[in-house]
C-alpha cells in the first residue's frame, strides 16, 4: 500500500433535489450508503451532523463535469454547496472529485438488482456517492495521490 491517508471519508453527491451521502471505513476497503438528505435550507446542517457522528478526515464532494471534462450548470452548484459545507465544518478537508458517470453507474447497478427507476429515486444519490467515493479511495491507494483537488487550493 502506498501513501494512503488512513481515516473515514464521507462522499457527498450534490443534486438539485437530494444530496446522497456515503462513507468509507478508515482503511478504505468499502464505501457504503449512509443517507439521502433532502436538498433544502437544512441540508448543510444535516450533513454537518452526519460528519460529527462519523468524524471524517475529509468530505469527498462529487464535481459534475460533462463528458469533455468541462463545467456544467451543476458544477457551480456543487462547488457552492461544498464551500457551504467547508464553512459549516471548519477543520474538515473538502476534496472535489470528478463524478462523471457515477449516477449512470448507480442507476445501472440498481436496475440490475431489480429496482425500478422510480423505486431507486430515494437511494440513487447515495449509490452515486458510494461509486465516486470508492473510486477516489482506490485511486489514492493505487497512486499514493488523492484524486481531485482540495476546495481551498483552487
Amino acid at each position: 500500500m502506498s501513501d494512503f491517508r488512513r481515516g473515514v471519508r464521507l462522499g457527498i453527491d450534490v443534486g438539485k433535489a437530494r444530496v446522497g451521502v456515503a462513507r468509507v471505513d478508515p482503511d478504505g476497503m468499502l464505501a457504503v450508503p449512509v443517507e439521502t438528505v433532502p436538498r433544502d435550507e437544512a441540508s448543510v446542517a444535516r450533513i454537518a451532523s452526519i460528519a460529527a457522528e462519523h468524524e471524517p478526515i475529509e468530505l469527498v464532494v462529487g464535481l459534475p463535469l460533462n463528458m469533455q471534462g468541462d463545467d456544467t450548470p451543476s458544477t457551480a452548484d456543487a462547488r457552492e454547496f461544498a464551500a457551504e459545507l467547508g464553512r459549516a465544518l471548519p477543520g474538515t478537508g473538502i476534496r472535489m472529485v470528478d463524478e462523471r458517470l457515477s449516477t449512470v453507474t448507480a442507476h445501472t447497478a440498481l436496475r440490475q438488482s431489480g429496482r425500478s427507476q422510480k423505486k431507486s429515486r430515494g437511494i440513487v444519490d447515495q449509490i452515486a456517492a458510494v461509486v465516486f467515493l470508492q473510486h477516489a479511495v482506490d485511486t489514492e491507494k493505487r497512486t499514493g495521490t488523492p484524486p481531485g483537488f482540495v476546495l481551498d487550493e483552487e
